[in-house]
C-alpha cells in the first residue's frame, strides 16, 4: 500500500484549497473526508471498489456514445476506471466506512482518483481538473445517491452468485452424501437433550442437508430485488441532469462485463429512499447463519467425548486442542463456523437498523450497510467452504456407540405402549432405570410378551 508522501500539491474544491500528498491520486474532497472521519480504519471493501470502477467505466463510454463526452476524455476515463476495476488503485480508496451516510465521500474518492489518473494519462497536471474534471466528466449523469447503492447491490449479488451459492451447494451435496452413507446406522433420537425414540443417523444428516437446501432457495430469492439498480435516479430519484437512456445503456455494459442480469429500478424513489433489498438479503443470510449454528453445534455434541460424551460421530482431527492436556482434540472447525454465524447475526441487526434510516428520498446508512452485508457474504462463503472441506466430508460414524446407546435407551418403551399401555410401559422404564438394565432385559425377565414378538417390537430400525 502506498504511503502518503510528505510532499504535497494543492487541490481546490468548493470550500477552498487543500494540501494533498503528491503521490496520491485522490483530491481535495477525499483529503477532507480522510481528516473528518478518523473512526475505524475500515475501508470500502475491494468488491465494492470494483463495482464503483465498473460504473464509472460504463458511464464514460455511454456518455461518449450519447454525445456528452469527447472521445479523448472518455477513453482516458475508461482506462483509468478499468484500472480501478482490476484493483490497481485499491490503496487509494482511503475513506473510512463511518462517513457521510450517502457514501458521497467514497464516490468522490473514486471520481478524483479516476480524474487525476486520466489527467496523467493525457499528459496533464494532476490536481488541475483539466482536461478531466471529477464531477463534470467522471461523475457525468450520476449522483452519489444512485451510484453508491447501485455498487452495493452489484458487489453483493456478485459475491452471492460467485462465492456463496457455489459453496452452499457443495455443503448440501456433502451432507447428502453423509445422509446416504449413514442411512443404515441406527442411533437414539434426542428431544430436550434427553433420550427419545430411535432414528437413523442418515435421517439426522438429511435434515441438515435440507436446511442448507432451503437456505439456498431463500438466498436465490433475493436476486430479483438486488438486481434492480438505482442508476439513473441521480440525486432524489427524478433523474435530473442525466440522459433518459443513460441508465439502461450503462446497465447493459455492466451486464456484459459481469455476466449478470441487472436492470434499472422500476421505481427510483423506492430504490434510493429505501434499502429494503439489502435488508431482505441480509435477512436470508441471517437464516443461513442460524442453520449453520444449529448444524455446527449438533455435530459438536454428537462428537463429544471421546470417552465421556455422546461420541456417535467422529470429526476429522485437524489440530491439537489444548496447551495443557496432551492428546486432546477439539471440534475447532465447527467452533469457527459458530463464531461466523453470530457475527453475521450481529451484522444483520446493523443492516436492519440501517434500513430504517431511509429518510424521505435517501437512506443515510449506506456505507455501514455495505460493510456489514459484504462482510457477511464473505465470511459465510469462506466458513461454509471450510466446513465442507475440513469437517463434513471427513465425518465418520461410530456404529458401536450408536448401537449401544440405542439399546440402553429408556425411550425404547415407546414401542411397547400400543401393546401393554402407557402406564405399564412407564413401569418398565422406571425399573430399567433403577436397576441399570435395558428395557429388553426387563421385559424378558417379566415375560410379558413372547421373545419373538418382543424382539420384533423392540427392533429399533422399525421405529425409524
Amino acid at each position: 500500500m502506498s504511503k502518503p508522501s510528505r510532499q504535497t500539491r494543492n487541490e481546490k474544491d468548493s470550500m477552498g484549497t487543500v494540501p494533498v500528498p503528491r503521490n496520491m491520486y485522490y483530491g481535495a474532497q477525499t483529503q477532507r473526508a480522510l481528516e473528518n472521519f478518523p473512526i475505524s480504519g475500515f475501508r470500502i471493501p475491494p468488491p465494492m471498489v470494483r463495482s464503483l470502477g465498473l460504473i464509472k467505466w460504463a458511464a464514460s463510454g455511454v456518455n461518449q456514445e450519447l454525445g456528452l463526452l469527447n472521445r479523448q476524455i472518455s477513453r482516458a476515463i475508461r482506462k483509468a476506471s478499468w484500472e480501478v476495476v482490476q484493483g490497481q488503485w485499491d490503496d487509494q480508496f482511503v475513506v473510512d466506512i463511518f462517513q457521510t451516510g450517502s457514501g458521497t465521500s467514497t464516490n468522490m474518492n473514486a471520481n478524483e482518483i479516476i480524474a487525476n489518473r486520466s489527467i496523467e494519462l493525457l499528459g496533464g497536471k494532476m490536481g488541475s481538473k483539466s482536461p478531466v474534471h471529477p464531477n463534470d466528466h467522471v461523475n457525468l449523469g450520476q449522483s452519489s445517491n444512485d451510484v453508491f447503492p447501485s455498487a452495493i447491490r452489484m458487489a453483493s449479488l456478485e459475491g452471492i452468485q460467485r462465492d456463496l451459492l457455489p459453496a452452499l451447494k457443495r455443503l448440501k451435496q456433502s451432507l447428502q452424501r453423509k445422509s446416504r452413507q449413514f442411512d443404515r446406522i441406527i442411533k437414539i433420537g434426542r428431544t430436550h437433550l434427553m433420550d427419545a425414540t430411535p432414528i437413523r443417523l442418515g435421517q439426522e444428516f438429511g435434515g441438515y442437508a435440507r436446511q442448507i437446501e432451503l437456505a439456498i432457495q431463500r438466498i436465490e430469492g433475493c436476486r430479483n430485488s438486488l438486481s434492480e439498480l438505482p442508476l439513473g435516479g441521480t440525486a432524489v430519484g427524478t433523474g435530473i441532469n442525466t440522459h433518459p437512456r443513460f441508465a439502461r445503456k450503462v446497465i447493459t455494459q455492466i451486464n456484459r462485463q459481469m455476466r449478470m442480469r441487472f436492470r434499472e429500478a422500476s421505481n427510483h424513489f423506492e430504490a434510493q429512499g429505501a434499502q429494503d433489498a439489502l435488508v431482505e438479503a441480509s435477512g436470508a443470510l441471517r437464516v443461513l447463519a442460524v442453520s449453520l449454528l444449529k448444524i455446527s453445534n449438533d455435530i459438536r455434541w454428537l462428537n463429544s467425548g471421546p470417552r465421556s460424551g455422546i461420541g456417535e460421530i467422529l470429526l476429522p482431527e485437524v489440530q491439537p486442542g489444548s496447551s495443557i492436556m496432551p492428546g486432546k482434540v477439539n471440534p475447532v472447525i465447527a467452533e469457527s463456523v459458530c463464531q461466523v454465524a453470530v457475527q453475521v447475526m450481529g451484522n444483520d441487526t446493523v443492516i436492519a437498523l440501517g434500513g430504517q434510516s431511509g429518510n424521505f428520498e435517501l437512506n443515510v446508512m449506506l456505507p455501514v450497510m455495505a460493510h456489514n452485508l459484504l462482510q457477511s457474504i464473505h465470511l459465510l462463503s469462506q466458513a461454509v467452504t471450510n466446513l465442507t472441506d475440513r469437517c463434513i466430508s471427513g465425518i465418520q460414524a461410530s456404529r458401536e456407540r450408536c448401537h449401544s446407546l440405542t439399546e440402553k435407551s429408556l425411550a425404547m418403551c415407546t414401542a411397547l405402549t400400543p401393546l401393554i399401555g402407557y402406564d405399564a410401559a412407564t413401569e418398565i422404564a422406571q425399573e430399567a432405570y433403577q436397576t441399570g438394565r435395558t428395557v429388553r432385559e426387563v421385559m424378558e425377565k417379566r415375560k410379558i410378551l413372547p421373545s419373538p414378538l418382543l424382539n420384533q417390537i423392540l427392533d429399533p430400525r422399525k421405529m425409524t
